[in-house]
């Protein structure tokens, strides 16, 4: 149903920075929201950082807190991941997902299965 576009994977070295972007092709209701998850190729996706479409509330994973931003814009349905300060720890594949769902505060979804839809994945390496 809904599709997500995502961009701005890349190589970097240890303390850039990089900006990806996840468009979708359609409105997602208000009571839902975004995230981004990363994936090591042959391991589980790790969930990364969370927001909801109403209020802009955002959640991120201890391993990413203070260094990665997450952002958007209601009205281009578009979703950004700003990395700043990258780690080669950080080397992943990212996955941009909506949840169609309530996003509720007391409960913050932080699961695979908690969302309805994924990109296609881009890749982000950071080398030392």
């Amino acid at each position: 149903q809904v599709q997500l576009v995502e961009s701005g994977g890349g190589l970097v070295q240890t303390g850039g920075s990089l900006r990806l972007s996840c468009v979708a092709s359609e409105r997602t209701f208000s009571r839902g929201g975004m995230a981004w998850f990363r994936q090591v190729p042959g391991k589980a996706r790790e969930f990364v950082a969370t927001i909801r479409w109403s209020g802009g509330n955002t959640y991120y994973a201890d391993s990413v807190k203070g260094r990665f931003t997450i952002s958007r814009d209601n009205t281009k349905n578009t979703v950004w991941l700003q990395m700043n300060n990258l780690k080669p720890e950080d080397t992943a594949i990212y996955y941009c997902a909506g949840k169609r769902g309530y996003w509720i505060l007391t409960n913050v979804p932080t699961a695979e299965n908690e969302y309805d839809y994924w990109g296609q994945g881009t890749q982000v390496t950071v080398s030392n």
